[in-house]
């Protein structure tokens, strides 16, 4: 049996994703430290690594993970231009219980979205997606 542990979120700026994550989706930290040595090096398949991991856990014990290279730094700027049929994973989705809130919220958070809220074919979902500070693609979801 299989079943999802968490999804991973490579950041530019910890402090900043954290507000969002955090402070705005109310996701709870669980877990946070600097990663070194031989374990995370190895595991990573890159020489030196040095990470800040935050895991967090939604109420329902869903989980999402920060990570904020201090090493090997990359920048994001294919990922700000990537679209949602990308090969790979292409965006994780979030339920949320006011979309049309979130999409005020986090529009004057300076979020960019694809498009305004819409309503689903079959009429039981509004959807839309943003890009967190960094252009990963979160679609969200509230059920109607």
């Amino acid at each position: 049996m299989f079943k999802l542990r968490h999804v991973g979120i490579t950041v530019t700026d910890m402090e900043k994703s954290l507000k969002l994550y955090k402070d705005y989706f109310g996701f709870e930290v669980v877990w946070d430290d600097l990663e070194t040595g031989e374990f995370i090096s190895n595991l990573m398949g890159e020489k030196d690594v040095r990470v800040n991991t935050v895991k967090m856990k939604d109420s329902d014990g869903g989980m999402i993970e920060l990570l904020h290279f201090h090493s090997h730094l990359e920048d994001n700027n294919e990922n700000l231009k990537s679209k949602v049929r990308k090969v790979g994973c292409s965006h994780f989705a979030l339920t949320v219980e006011n979309l049309d809130k979130v999409y005020n919220d986090l529009t004057d958070m300076e979020l960019e979205f694809i498009c305004e809220p819409q309503i689903s074919p079959d009429g039981n979902a509004k959807v839309c997606f943003c890009r967190d500070f960094d252009g990963t693609l979160i679609e969200l979801v509230e059920l109607v």
